[in-house]
Parts: C-alpha cells; structure tokens; sequence
C-alpha cells in the first residue's frame, strides 16, 4: 500500500529545515496523523549542522512515503521552495515549516475545498498560537471564507505556512529569491498584478504555529523592510500613506519590546483568545500529536 501511496500521491507536503532539531520530529509526526494517507512528505535539509538531517533520515527509513533532500548547502527558504516545487508529484502542494504542527485533519478539509471549489487555485487556513513546550496560546482567523485579493496590499490574512496550492499553479507562479525574509508576500503580490491569484482563506484553525519563545527581531524588522521594498517595486505606492506608516510603526513597536525585554508578548497581542472549553480541546489535539 506504501508503495503505491509514495509513487502516486495526491499531496506532495514540503517541508524545507534548517536546525530544526528541536521541533521537525513533531512536524513529521503530526503528517503521520493526519486523516488522509495518499501524500508524499519531501524533506529538504538547507545546510544544518545540527542533528536535523539525522532525524529527518531516520523517519524517511521507516516510511518510504517520505523523502529527504540534502546538498550540504545552505540556499535559503525561497530557492528551497522551488526546489519542492520541482521535486513534488503530487497534484497539489502542501507547504509547512519545520517548527509548526498540522492539525490533523488539515489535508483533508484542505484537499475537499479545492476538489469541490475548482476556480480557486490556493488554500489557507486560520492558525493556533503555540509556544515552544508546544502549549496552546490563542488563535488568529479570519470570520468567514475570505477570498477579496483584487489589488495588492501591505498585508494579507493568509499563513504561509498553511497553504495548499494546485501543483500547476505553482509551476506558474515561483518564489522569487530576491526577498528571502518576505518572499510569501512578494509571490502574492506578483501573482496578484498578474491576475493570477485565487486564493480562500479558511476560517478553520488548521496549523498549529509556534510563535510564542520563537520571535526574533532581527528575522521580524527585515520582513517588514522586504514587504516595504516590494510593495514599492511593484506597486507605485506613496509612502505617507496609512498602511505604509501603520508598517513603520510596526516596526519601531517591535523595536520597543526588544529594548524592554518583552519581545515574546508581541504574539499575545496579536492573538485571540479561547475560552475554556476550546483551549481544552485543542491542547487535546496537539497532545495527541506531539505525544504519540
């Protein structure tokens, strides 16, 4: 069954590492939970030092659905993209990072909308807000199924690391290296311009994202100056305009809970709450992830 499974995937997952040592095992595993079994998993080492690439391997023995890609080269995230672009047999592309979990019926809520809802070409979901003992901290989503992506704009509700695209689309549409620290942003801009850019976003919590303990400014102020320097490039923008200072005051935010020791609290504050009963139930959840 393995056999046939690896060698005609529906999914192609992608998830690219880079000394992830601490949180890939818990990746892998919660693909392994997930309801629907007709995928493949590549994983793609970008050069780490650390026992990465070790525990990578060591799943890839024990389940031949997965895939492990490794060069000794560190190329960064965006190169590492296409090259599961490339690589992916799948009819649809599933992206996930190497510190998040997926909820586990991610693929198939994921795999059913774009089946039954043929004139879009992406999906993306809401996200759980986890920390780094992988306890659960809130929640970002949008209310309803929100689709409005006519014209570019500083920021979209879409997590990178949730989406699922058709694998045609992809080969369309690849990320540019240009802008390592946004080149999510920079793809969805492009293929906006383009007309090119079907895209729903789910309201349902389908990943779980480590956030909290994880935050890095140095990573967070250049994303922000990418996404500035791409909305100009591709967009003529006047940069007095209120989205464009709402960003640069990101920015100096960011700055001020660096200086007073409170950078992690900036994942709080962007999050929403659950009540008991939910954040109960999805503990639950990842439990049964992290825990097998």
């Amino acid at each position: 069954m393995l056999n046939e499974v690896n060698h005609n995937p529906v999914i192609s997952i992608g998830i690219p590492f880079y000394n992830a040592e601490n949180y890939l095992a818990y990746a892998i595993q919660s693909v392994l939970s997930q309801s629907f079994q007709n995928w493949e998993l590549i994983l793609v080492d970008d050069g780490s030092i650390d026992n990465s690439l070790k525990i990578a391997q060591e799943f890839a023995h024990k389940d031949i659905r997965i895939r492990v890609i490794c060069d000794g080269k560190n190329r960064q995230l965006p190169y590492r993209l296409n090259q599961l672009i490339k690589e992916s047999k799948g009819k649809f592309i599933a992206r996930m990072d190497a510190d998040d979990i997926m909820h586990p019926e991610r693929l198939e809520k994921q795999l059913d909308f774009l089946e039954n809802n043929k004139n879009f070409d992406l999906v993306s979901s809401g996200l759980i807000s986890i920390n780094n003992f992988n306890q659960v901290k809130g929640y970002r989503c949008v209310s309803d199924l929100y689709s409005d992506f006519n014209v570019p704009k500083l920021s979209y509700p879409i997590v990178h690391p949730s989406v699922m695209a058709r694998k045609a689309w992809y080969l369309r549409n690849q990320y540019s290296e240009k802008y390592p620290r946004a080149e999510d942003f920079e793809l969805w801009t492009r293929s906006i311009i383009n007309n090119d850019f079907k895209m729903a976003v789910l309201p349902e919590l389908l990943l779980f994202y480590r956030e909290e303990g994880n935050l890095s400014i140095d990573k967070m102020i250049n994303s922000y100056k990418d996404t500035l320097r791409i909305y100009s490039d591709y967009y003529a923008t006047n940069f007095l305009s209120a989205e464009v200072l709402k960003l640069y005051l990101k920015i100096l935010i960011s700055k001020f809970f660096q200086y007073t020791g409170n950078l992690q609290k900036l994942s709080q504050r962007r999050n929403m709450k659950f009540n008991h009963s939910e954040l109960e139930f999805y503990q639950k959840n990842l439990n049964k992830v992290v825990k097998k």
